[in-house]
This record gives structure tokens, C-alpha cells and sequence, in this order.
């Protein structure tokens, strides 16, 4: 098999992603197959030794422990205290409940690094109290969308567990580098959203009763409900960031810490332990077998000479080093629509971290660029896994009219700060040399 003949792979992994494989069973085959016609028999040790690679790779743990933290958050009692509180505040602006959703969503985000529990658990709470205030449907759906599609781009994210390692970038630099972009999306949701309401009052109608609290009793009501989130987030990004933590102990840290916190909320059961054990084995199996067969199917890649490949495909059409990182990007944001943002990160970034490297691009800039367009990815229509995720909780009430509608807003919002991040490179690489000097 010659060096050209592996760049066949990913069209073979593609066809049989389109006729419904799942994704690490596909890129298995495609590393079987490809693999055995190029080392034969030999092979079966190369797997071996990914296999034993991935067992005892102290960061993945930190994988279930997210996923962990992440399930009994979404079933320990916190979110309703904290959702009133934040309403309590903004009540008075336009689009006050879409604007506390928002905040609610950055909070959980920064709190558990699990895109689809924050969506769920913010939805379910928010929905119907927006419905009840005659919101538009368009503008619930984007809001409930955007703001769960942060858990990609607020650290912790579980995508950044995996692609550091592959990236060869520090887990702590990459968490700090997509800080700043996550905060900087959110406060353009949250704008949106007043600008929107405020011009046109329709699409959310003003609150009209009067909140008889004080302001004493405000900022009582606000304390209860924000030490409790407040505590987890600095269990697990605190202790990371001021290098008191690996990401592993951090993520330890964290599922401790809610642990207590659903014993204090008197929500902890057995009964809730095991649907969040449940969860959590089910979720993680899924993602370390995309990891495994994504080292599989990369390695294959590798050994076969796929590097120089690529690299002589490139120089033959003489593509500039920008033209080169506009086409990995738009080949993830396609892929966005059929795949996960794992599997993405498994098949896109061991091929393009090497050739960025090699154009003298920063690593880190480049993989937080990523993660926004994989971002946007998860919530751009058709195929947008934000939508899926809506539709199993919203009423019937709103349409998947109004959910294609309702994103569009939210997608500007991200492609404004995809563009800010390729004219003002430091917005990714400022936090982690503040933070760590490097």
C-alpha cells in the first residue's frame, strides 16, 4: 500500500459513517482494514499497545468524573433556587427570563463540562416559565440552544480533556485559552437578547408585578442560591487554575463537592446515585471507545506515511498556510452536522495540529479557534445536535420552524467572535500567560 493510497481512509470512514455505523466502529474498520493491507499480522500489536495507552492514561479519567459531576448536578435541587435568584435580578430588563436562562447556562456551564445536561436541565426549568410570559418561540429556542451549546467553550469542557493530549497542549493552558472567548459569547447572547427584546417589546412582554422584596432580602436570597454553584466551580476550576490540581483531581474535587451538595440539598438517594452511576458508564464507554478507535484509526494513519501524504497533496496545489487552516475548519463544521465534536476532534486534529506546526501557528490559538467552529457547529441547522436535544423537551407549542429560526442570532453571535479571535489571536493565548506565565 503506498503513502497516497491511505489518504483513502477518510473518504472509506465517511461512507460508512453515511450508511449508519457508529462512529468508532467505523473508524475501527477503516484502521482494520486499511491497517492490515499495509502491516499484516503485526497489526494486532499496534492496537494492543493503543489499547494499553488508553487504560492507563491518568487524564482520560477525568472524563466520567465530569460526566459524573455533571449527572448529579442536574438532579441535585440546584438549578431552581438559582434560576429564581438570577430572574430575581433581571426581571426588570427586556427579555429578563431569556437573560437569566443565559446566566443560568454560563453558571451550569463553568460548573459540570457537559453540553447536553446544561441544554436539558436550563430548558426544562426555563421553558415553561417563558412560554407562560408569552415569549416568542424563536427567541426561547435560540436561547436555550446558545446557551447550552457554552459547555463546549466554558471550561470545564470534557472536548478539551480529549483534544489537549492529542494537541500535545497543556489540559490547564487550553481551559485558560477558551475562558475569555466562553465569557466574551455569553455577554454577546445576553446583549442580544436586550437589544432585541428592547426594540421589539413583542418578543418578550415585560414583567408587570412588582417584586415587594427588599433589597437585603435580595441579596440574602442571591447568596443561598449562588455559594452552592459558586463552591463547585471553584472545587474544579480554582484548584486548577491556581495549580493546586491535576484536571483528574480537579474533576475529583468536583464530584465530591457535589455529592455534598446533594446531601445538603437532601435530594441524595440511592435511587439518584444510580441513574447518575448509570449515566455516567454509559456515556464514558461511549466516549473512550471513540477515543480508542480514533488512536487506532490515527495510528494506521501515521505508520502508512498519511503525514508526508497530506503534506505533498498541499504543496501540489500550492495552498497558502491560511487557505490550509480555512479548510480544516470548514471540514469540521461539516462534519459538526453527521458526528460529535470528540469523534471531530479524534479524526481532524492528530492531522492538523502537525500541519498548523508546521506553517509556524500557535497550537493552542489554533485548537481554541476550533472548538468555537465545532461550537457552531452544534448549533447550526439542519443537523444541529441543540435542536435534537430542545425538541426532546420542548412543548409542542414551538415548532422546529422556530428552532432553525431561533439560532440564527446566536450563530452571528459565534461567527463574531470566531472573527475576533483570527484578527486578535491573544484573546486565546492572553489568559494562559497571565495564569501560567507561559
Amino acid at each position: 500500500m503506498t503513502a497516497q493510497t491511505v489518504l483513502w481512509m477518510f473518504p472509506v470512514l465517511l461512507g460508512l459513517i453515511f450508511l449508519g455505523f457508529p462512529v468508532a466502529f467505523s473508524m475501527m474498520l477503516a484502521a482494520l482494514g486499511f491497517g492490515l493491507m499495509r502491516f499484516g499480522g503485526t497489526l494486532v500489536h499496534q492496537f494492543a499497545q493503543r489499547i494499553d495507552d488508553l487504560a492507563t492514561n491518568y487524564v482520560l479519567g477525568a472524563i466520567p468524573l465530569f460526566i459524573f459531576m455533571g449527572s448529579i448536578l442536574e438532579r441535585a435541587g440546584i438549578a431552581e433556587r438559582l434560576f429564581d435568584a438570577l430572574y430575581m435580578w433581571t426581571r426588570r430588563l427586556p427579555g429578563g427570563l431569556a437573560v437569566a436562562a443565559l446566566l443560568m447556562c454560563t453558571i451550569f456551564a463553568a460548573a459540570s463540562g457537559v453540553v447536553g445536561a446544561t441544554e436539558t436541565l436550563v430548558g426544562m426549568l426555563a421553558i415553561p416559565a417563558m412560554v407562560k410570559r408569552r415569549y416568542d418561540n424563536a427567541l426561547i429556542s435560540g436561547t436555550i440552544c446558545g446557551g447550552g451549546s457554552l459547555g463546549t467553550i466554558i471550561p470545564p469542557s470534557v472536548p478539551v480533556v480529549v483534544l489537549a493530549p492529542i494537541a500535545a497542549l497543556s489540559i490547564g493552558d487550553l481551559l485558560a485559552g477558551i475562558l475569555l472567548p466562553g465569557l466574551l459569547m455569553s455577554g454577546l447572547f445576553i446583549l442580544y437578547i436586550v437589544i432585541a427584546c428592547g426594540l421589539k417589546p413583542s418578543l418578550a412582554p415585560p414583567e408587570t408585578e412588582p417584586d415587594g422584596r427588599s433589597f437585603a432580602e435580595k441579596i440574602r436570597i442571591t447568596l443561598v442560591a449562588l455559594i452552592p454553584p459558586g463552591f463547585l466551580i471553584f472545587t474544579v476550576l480554582g484548584t486548577l487554575f491556581m495549580g493546586l490540581a491535576t484536571p483528574t483531581e480537579a474533576a475529583a474535587c468536583g464530584s465530591l463537592g457535589v455529592l455534598i451538595l446533594a446531601v445538603l440539598y437532601r435530594r441524595m438517594s440511592w435511587h439518584l446515585l444510580y441513574q447518575a452511576t448509570l449515566q455516567t458508564v454509559s456515556l464514558t464507554a461511549m466516549i473512550l471507545a471513540i477515543i480508542l478507535a480514533g488512536g487506532m484509526f490515527s495510528g494506521v494513519f501515521f505508520a502508512s506515511g498519511g503525514m508526508q501524504a497530506t503534506k505533498g497533496v498541499l504543496d501540489a496545489f500550492g495552498l497558502s498556510p491560511w487557505s490550509v487552516i480555512a479548510i480544516i475548519l470548514f471540514v469540521a463544521f461539516i462534519l459538526g452536522f453527521l458526528i460529535d465534536s470528540i469523534s471531530i476532534i479524534l479524526i481532524i486534529v492528530p492531522i492538523a495540529i502537525p500541519l498548523v506546526k508546521s506553517f509556524g501557528i500557535d497550537p493552542l490559538w489554533f485548537s481554541v479557534v476550533l472548538l468555537v467552529m465545532l461550537q457552531t457547529a452544534y448549533l447550526t441547522p439542519p443537523m444541529a445536535p441543540s435542536i435534537f436535544y430542545l425538541r426532546a423537551i420542548a412543548p409542542p407549542s414551538i415548532r422546529l420552524k422556530d428552532m432553525y429560526w431561533g439560532v440564527i442570532p446566536f450563530i452571528i453571535c459565534q461567527l463574531l467572535v470566531l472573527g475576533l479571535l483570527l484578527v486578535a489571536p491573544w484573546l486565546a493565548t492572553w489568559m494562559p500567560k497571565v495564569m501560567y506565565g507561559g
